[in-house]
């Protein structure tokens, strides 16, 4: 998972966000979930464009943000918001899907990678948890 579980020293290098796979994955929702946006309507453009666009950044950015912290627990804090943010995702792509501006094929492939996040995030935050407990 690219994780190696410790708090960070003083001085030391934090840890790189982008060797983590809940990060790559949710990465690479942000870019569907864009182009998939385009095609909405223009009157979501400020509603559930917004809002979906909002959602899915929220994800890799917590999961970078937390990366960054000196402590188990603070990198475990952002985690569980990386993990609300996908949740709101996933209900957000369900309720574009039943507006009809997602088609069946884009709300598959996004259903496919916001589970798969979900799921990484889920197995991240229980091994730094295990290790907090363990410490």
């Amino acid at each position: 998972m690219g994780y190696k579980p410790k708090s960070i020293s003083p001085g030391e290098k934090m840890r790189n966000y982008k060797n983590i796979k809940a990060y790559q994955l949710a990465d690479t929702l942000v870019l569907v979930i864009y182009e998939v946006t385009k095609k909405f309507p223009k009157e979501e453009l400020y509603g559930l464009v917004s809002q979906l666009r909002r959602a899915v950044v929220s994800i890799p950015a917590n999961i970078a943000e937390g990366a960054s912290r000196q402590h188990e627990k603070d990198y475990v804090h952002f985690l569980y918001i990386a993990r609300g943010s996908a949740a709101e995702v996933e209900y957000l792509t369900d309720l574009a899907c039943r507006l009809g501006y997602i088609g069946k094929h884009d709300h598959e492939r996004i259903r496919t990678i916001a589970e798969e996040v979900a799921k990484t995030l889920a197995g991240l935050i229980r091994t730094i948890s295990e290790h907090i407990v363990r410490s």
